[in-house]
């Protein structure tokens, strides 16, 4: 059986150069980034709710103000025009295929606490053996939003890593996740975790406490910060947000994906090796 490596992403300014919003949904609104995003500040300094609920909320609410009617479909659509870091939209054949050359089969997932209906229509999306990300209910007569389906802040994203782990998938199902199995899918040594700062750190120690690796990316401006989460131990590696071929990412992925795959080759040759002394193996 072909060992897999989970690569986990978060997605606004890990993948995208800016917040998935920025680039569809608040120029519909007639709004800047700064304008939305200082609206869905008021909202939870008044209210008290949630910050990612809050934008959730904000989204809604400024979408009847402005006489947008804000259907699923809608949102797909403002996932077009997401502008990537350099590489991004070749990335995935290419680590896919230095995978697969080596034995491993790998496996892409988003992790974000972004609008799963605007990350389904990226042009990415198809590389991604699941997203999982905020989510509204739509009501099934006008299909406009009329609760939260789903909302995933940065601690709640650690879930997302049991699941993968598990391959307990369904989201309804809260009974795997917590029951105690030796049945793991893919252990933690087998995955990747790529964010870009303070709201990774969750999932970036919980991979790298077990073994895992977590890759922190930055954009010139905010190599400072994460030069101090590599000093703090709470990343493996900091590395610039260039996912072209060549790049420092790449060689890092490919040396990753390289050690799994050797790893996968030792432990065959020793199953096999038991087998033939008559030797009960266990790894």
């Amino acid at each position: 059986m072909k060992p897999i490596i989970a690569i986990m992403y978060d997605f606004d300014k890990t993948l995208s150069k800016s917040d998935m919003q920025d680039y569809g949904f608040i120029p519909a609104l007639d709004m800047k980034p700064a304008e939305f995003w200082a609206e869905t500040g008021k909202f939870q300094q008044a209210t008290g709710v949630e910050r990612i609920l809050s934008y959730m909320y904000t989204m809604v609410a400024l979408s009847k103000e402005k006489g947008i009617k804000l259907t699923k479909e809608t949102l797909n659509e403002m996932g077009k025009n997401i502008q990537y870091y350099k590489g991004v939209e070749t990335w995935f054949k290419r680590i896919n295929k230095f995978g697969k050359d080596l034995g491993v089969k790998v496996e892409h997932y988003i992790i974000s606490s972004g609008t799963k209906e605007i990350l389904e229509g990226c042009s990415i999306a198809k590389y991604f053996t699941d997203i999982f990300g905020c989510e509204f209910y739509f009501d099934p007569v006008t299909k406009e939003p009329v609760w939260p389906k789903l909302s995933i802040n940065y601690t709640q994203k650690t879930q997302y890593i049991y699941r993968i782990r598990k391959g307990s998938m369904d989201l309804r199902d809260d009974t795997t996740i917590n029951t105690k199995t030796d049945k793991i899918r893919i252990p933690y040594t087998n995955m990747i975790y790529i964010g870009d700062g303070m709201t990774d750190i969750p999932c970036m120690q919980l991979v790298q406490n077990n073994h895992g690796h977590s890759i922190s990316l930055y954009a010139d401006k905010d190599e400072a910060a994460l030069k101090k989460l590599l000093e703090e131990k709470r990343t493996n590696v900091y590395i610039k947000a260039d996912y072209s071929e060549g790049s420092e990412l790449e060689k890092v992925i490919q040396s990753i994906i390289q050690s799994v795959a050797n790893e996968s080759e030792l432990e065959n040759k020793s199953a096999k090796l038991a087998k033939k002394l008559g030797i009960k193996w266990k790894k």
